[in-house]
Order: structure tokens, then C-alpha cells, then sequence
């Protein structure tokens, strides 16, 4: 056939096949035959999709020649992406290695030139029937025509296969359902053997209720306020208790507008049904007629659950153990039955598996009770245990770091200790000397003096930290201008900083800084904080502070660029005697007290602190200590 397909007899041939075929598995190869001969292909392959019912695909393909192989999993693998991939209109490959660089190395090399056609079955993309050559080839109009034409007749036939699997489908599931209902009969062995007790209700009543062929039925248990109540002990006594609806079962044959009752737990005094279960004991209820319901006193039954309005007949037989009504078990018919002794010898069966079921979830019940409460008792035993280790483990963590700080204050202390009176033991030496000038005593003397002062600060640093931390420390309130503080503290530090190059940049608000405090607390915290930013800046950087108002507080904030702070320190960064990795070797002077005095000094004037370590666009770190501090003071100690 060359360009001239005779579409509608192929049309004919396929629907003939869907027609006469029986064998789901051979009819699209059959079609695919037909159809590749008709096209004069190499290969004519048709596939139906995956879906998300049905994960299983069915695959015809066809070979003009069994010489010509080609790999069958990417093949077809590529064809259904492409009936996705363009979803209503066919695809068309004259040379598949130059047409699609992208896709060659998932189609098998020995396809030359595609024409494939998408599928739709039932308003979605249900296969796609392609036909492949060896060689690159050119698809004229009138073939992709023709192809499009027969399209319609294999999405039928794809559909009619699909229906019958999903009719085998339903077959199968019916011949299972029938096992199912086979199996219901071992109830006897379900209830002794399974520990679900919920599973053992349904079955019990489903399979009754089938077997004896009522209409409804339902399970109810009852649970005493005291739990020792016998009924053989106490006959004409109604107990109190509680009964539960634990299973419902109605037949979907009935004609009555009922369902499922909204009540499921009730108390025994609002059934009178209940109470003559009770009281017939260990003799069942059996009701047979309408007629029956009308000759008793059944005016107090509160509860919908029976509905005796609505049902004419009712068994209603007790599920008990040792004297103890469990609950009981009821069935009833729409229309009059008269119950046989046989029904009701197998009803009696039943209640008997089910309450053994009962006891036995309740033992299980209190045996599981039990080793939990001896599980909860043991891990609250190694909880404890295992909080008393942690805590031991803390304790020996903080005393190594409680030795490491004092290994480090010792250091630093005999450091900053000794080196002044080293200096003024020496100066001491040089004043014994015969004979010196007296500009050279007057050095020694400077020298005497200024060391004398580093140990006078150093101490009253410690006594001024310890005051502070013991709440001792008395306030000194005054109206402080922030402004004129922090320009005369600028520069006082701006010569200082000369020899390292180090600028100042103090950006403050056009409105007056003025705020009650304590100023020398603010001083010194202010001189502690750029003390510590000339320590650390890097040479020829500036030091910034930019002080704002913020609702009826001051926000201070104090940059510096130059090492970062590690982030395991900056938690630490307020404690005594800590300082930052490194230092020492950098040889930094300091004693580790300055950020704990201001921390201290802070919090004695109502303020806070916080520092923020971050790398910046040159590479360095920005240390950025945030300074909030109040206008007015709640209160001032005088």
C-alpha cells in the first residue's frame, strides 16, 4: 500500500477483532499486525498507558521481520512519554537521530523514523499506536491521515479490553468476596484464636446476622459501677451501669427508612429491654411479632437503639461469664419471624465465643495493663537514672570549666599581677642607685606611680565587679547628656588610638540625648566598651557608634572592625576572667574583667547588652555591642 490506506477498511478488520476476540492478551497484536502490514512498516507497536488504578499495561507489537530486533522495555518506555508529551496531536519523526538529539540515547538505535498517534480513551490519553522504520523516512500527509482515521477504532478497541479486565476485575473480586463469606463460618475458631476484639464483634454478628437472615443487629456491653455485681446472687436487683453499643450490623436488603442508631452509650435504668435481659437471666428475650411488643411494658425503653417501633421481632440473648451479665447480643427481623430452637441454640453458641472473646480481651487487657506499669515504672527508673548521669555529667563539665577559669584567672592574674610590681621592683632598684640624675629618678618614679595605679584599678576592679554581683552597689541618679559624654569619651580615645591609626565616627540624633542615670556607672561602662574595640580593631579602621531613640529608651550601638567573635563565645563573652581564643598569643593585654564589669554595670542601671558578630563585604568580622539603656530610671537607689 503506498499512500493510499484504506482507512476504512482497517476500521472494519479491528472492530471485527474486538468483535470475535475472546483472549484479552492477543487481540492488539493481532491489531498491530493488521495495521503494520497495511502501513508496510517494520514495526507496529500499540500501548496502553499506566494509570493510577491500574499499574499493569497491555502491549501489542508487531515485526515484519523477526531479524530485525529492537529492545522492547525503551522502546516502549519512549513511546508513552511522547503520547504525553503531546497529548493531542501525533508525532512525527522523519530521522529520529537528527530530528531528536535530546532523545536518541533513550530510543534504541535501531529505529530510523517514528509516526505515532496518541490515544484517547473516555476523555484521557489511554495508549498510543506508533509505527516505526528501520531507516529514516518521510511520512506523507495521506499516511499520517490514514493513521489518525484508524486511531478512533483501536481507542475503541483499547476501551473494550479495558472493560473487560476491569469486569474480570470485578469477577475475581466477587469470587473472593465469596471465600470471605466462607471463612465467617470458622467464627468459632476466629474468636478463640484472634485478639481483636472489635474484628471479633463485626464477625460474629455479620456472619450471624447473614446466616439467620434478619435484618439488623448489634452488640452491647455493660460496664457496673460495681465492679463485682453477680445476677445469680442478686435476681430481683437492677444494677446501675452503663451499656455500650460496640458492634452494629443492618442489612442493605431492608425496605424501612432506618439506620444506624446515634445513641451508643446509655445507662441500664433508661432500657427497660436491658433490665429484662437481666432479670430472665441466663433465659434469652425472644419477641416474635409486633402484637408480642404491644402486650409488654416496654414504655420506659428511652434509647433508640432497638427502635421496637419500627422492628417486629427481636432476640435478645446475654453474653455472660460466672454469673455476670457482659452485655448482650440482639437481633431483629423487619417483618414477623418466628424464632427456632435451632436459631436460638445458635445464637446461644455465639454469646458463649463472644463472652469468652470479652474475658479474654479483658485479661489480656490487665496482663498488658500490668507490664506496662512495671514498662513506665522501669523507665522512669532509667529516666531518673539517666537524668542523675546528665546531671552528673554537667556537674563535671562545669567543674572542669570552673578549673579551666580558674587555671586562666591564675594565669592572667599572676600575669597582670606581677608584671606591674616587677616593673616597680625594678624602677625601686634603680632609685637605690648612687648618684642619678634627677630626671632619671623622676621616670623611675613616673614608673613607680603608674604601675602602682594598674594594681590599685585592678583591685578596685574586683571589688567593684563583687559589690555589683551582690547587689550592693548603691545609684547615683542624674540627668546625663548622653551627647556631650560620648563626645568628650571620643576624644579622650582618639589620641589614644593615634599610634594605631584608628578613627572615630560618632553619629548622633538632631534631638538632645538626655536620660537619668548613673553617670559614672554610664562612664565607665562606655570606657570599658571602647577600651575593648581598641584591643581588637584592626589598624587604621574606625570605630563607629550611632546612638537613637527608641520609645522611652536610648539604643546605643558601638562597631568595631577586626577578629570575629567565635560563635562558642560569644555566650561567654560577659563572664569573668573569659577571654577570646587566641588572645594570649597575640599577646592582648587584659584581665578578662572589662565586658563583666559593663555586663554588671548595665544591668545595675536597667539596661541591656548584646553583642552580634558578623562577617562584612571586606572579609573582617563586625563586632557590633548593642547598648539599651532607659530615660528614666524605675528605681533609682540613693
Amino acid at each position: 500500500m503506498q499512500h493510499q490506506i484504506e482507512s476504512a477498511h482497517l476500521g472494519e478488520q479491528i472492530n471485527q477483532i474486538i468483535l470475535n476476540g475472546s483472549d484479552n492478551e492477543t487481540r492488539l497484536p493481532k491489531i498491530a499486525q493488521i495495521l503494520g502490514e497495511a502501513f508496510q512498516v517494520d514495526w507496529c507497536s500499540i500501548i496502553t498507558t499506566a494509570d493510577e488504578q491500574d499499574t499493569a499495561q497491555i502491549v501489542g507489537h508487531w515485526c515484519s521481520n523477526e531479524n530485525l530486533t529492537v529492545p522492547q522495555q525503551p522502546l516502549l518506555s519512549s513511546l508513552q512519554q511522547f503520547a504525553l508529551a503531546y497529548a493531542s496531536r501525533p508525532f512525527v519523526f522523519d530521522d529520529v537521530k537528527a530530528a531528536m538529539p535530546n532523545f536518541t540515547a533513550q530510543l534504541p538505535l535501531e529505529v530510523g523514523a517514528i509516526l505515532g498517534i496518541p490515544l484517547w480513551c473516555e476523555g484521557k490519553i489511554g495508549g498510543v499506536i506508533s509505527f516505526l522504520r528501520a531507516q529514516p523516512y518521510h511520512w506523507s500527509e495521506e499516511e499520517q491521515a490514514s493513521a489518525l482515521a484508524v486511531a478512533t477504532s483501536v481507542a475503541i478497541a483499547i476501551t473494550q479490553i479495558l472493560q473487560n479486565r476491569l469486569i474480570a476485575s470485578l469477577q475475581q473480586q466477587v469470587t473472593t468476596s465469596a471465600q470471605y463469606q466462607t471463612l465467617i463460618n470458622q467464627i468459632t475458631m476466629a474468636s478463640r484464636s484472634s485478639l481483636d476484639l472489635d474484628r471479633i464483634f463485626q464477625l460474629a454478628l455479620s456472619q450471624t446476622a447473614q446466616t439467620l437472615k434478619v435484618d439488623r443487629g448489634c452488640i452491647l456491653t455493660l460496664k457496673y459501677a460495681d465492679p463485682l455485681f453477680k445476677v445469680r446472687q442478686r435476681q430481683k436487683k437492677i444494677p446501675q451501669a452503663i451499656a455500650t453499643v460496640v458492634s452494629e450490623w443492618q442489612g442493605c436488603h431492608t425496605d424501612l427508612a432506618t439506620s444506624r442508631s446515634s445513641i451508643n452509650q446509655f445507662s441500664l435504668s433508661e432500657s427497660w429491654l436491658c433490665q429484662q435481659g437481666l432479670l430472665n437471666f441466663p433465659q434469652p428475650i425472644v419477641i416474635n411479632s409486633q402484637e408480642k411488643f404491644s402486650q409488654l411494658n416496654y414504655q420506659q425503653e428511652t434509647p433508640d437503639v432497638f427502635d421496637v417501633h419500627s422492628w417486629q421481632s427481636l432476640a435478645m440473648l446475654p453474653l455472660e461469664n460466672q454469673g455476670t451479665v457482659l452485655g448482650f447480643i440482639v437481633l431483629q427481623h423487619s417483618c414477623a419471624h418466628l424464632w427456632q430452637e435451632d436459631e436460638l441454640a445458635l445464637l446461644e453458641l455465639v454469646s458463649t465465643q463472644i463472652s469468652t472473646a470479652i474475658i479474654q480481651s479483658q485479661t489480656l487487657r490487665q496482663v498488658q495493663s500490668l507490664v506496662e506499669e512495671r514498662t513506665a515504672q522501669l523507665q522512669r527508673s532509667l529516666e531518673v537514672q539517666a537524668k542523675l548521669y546528665e546531671k552528673t555529667r554537667q556537674q563535671i563539665d562545669q567543674l572542669r570549666q570552673l578549673n579551666q577559669l580558674k587555671d586562666e584567672f591564675v594565669s592572667t592574674m599572676n600575669h597582670e599581677l606581677r608584671t606591674p610590681l616587677t616593673s616597680m621592683s625594678l624602677a625601686i632598684k634603680m632609685l637605690r642607685q648612687p648618684g642619678l640624675p634627677t630626671e632619671r629618678q623622676a621616670k623611675y618614679l613616673d614608673i613607680l606611680e603608674q604601675q602602682c595605679s594598674q594594681e590599685i584599678n585592678l583591685i578596685n576592679d574586683l571589688l567593684r565587679l563583687q559589690e555589683l554581683e551582690s547587689h550592693k552597689a548603691l545609684l547615683n541618679v542624674e540627668t546625663v547628656n548622653l551627647a556631650a559624654q560620648l563626645e568628650h569619651i571620643a576624644c579622650l580615645f582618639a589620641d589614644k588610638w593615634k599610634d594605631k591609626g584608628l578613627a572615630f565616627s560618632v553619629n548622633l540624633p538632631k534631638t538632645p540625648l538626655l536620660l537619668q542615670t548613673d553617670a559614672e556607672s554610664l562612664h565607665r561602662i562606655l570606657q570599658e566598651l571602647l577600651t575593648n574595640a581598641g584591643k581588637y580593631s584592626e589598624p587604621n579602621s574606625t570605630v563607629i557608634i550611632n546612638a537613637r531613640h527608641q520609645d522611652n529608651q536610648i539604643v546605643l550601638q558601638l562597631i568595631n572592625h577586626g577578629p570575629g567573635i567565635a560563635a562558642e563565645d560569644v555566650t561567654h563573652i560577659f563572664d569573668k576572667f573569659r577571654r577570646g581564643q587566641g588572645v594570649t598569643q597575640q599577646a592582648i593585654q587584659g584581665t578578662g574583667l572589662g565586658l563583666a564589669l559593663v555586663k554588671c554595670l548595665v544591668q545595675h542601671i536597667d539596661g541591656a547588652i548584646a553583642v552580634s558578630s558578623t562577617v562584612s563585604q571586606s572579609g573582617s568580622s563586625e563586632i557590633c555591642f548593642t547598648l539599651t539603656l532607659p530615660l528614666t530610671l524605675n528605681q533609682a537607689q540613693t
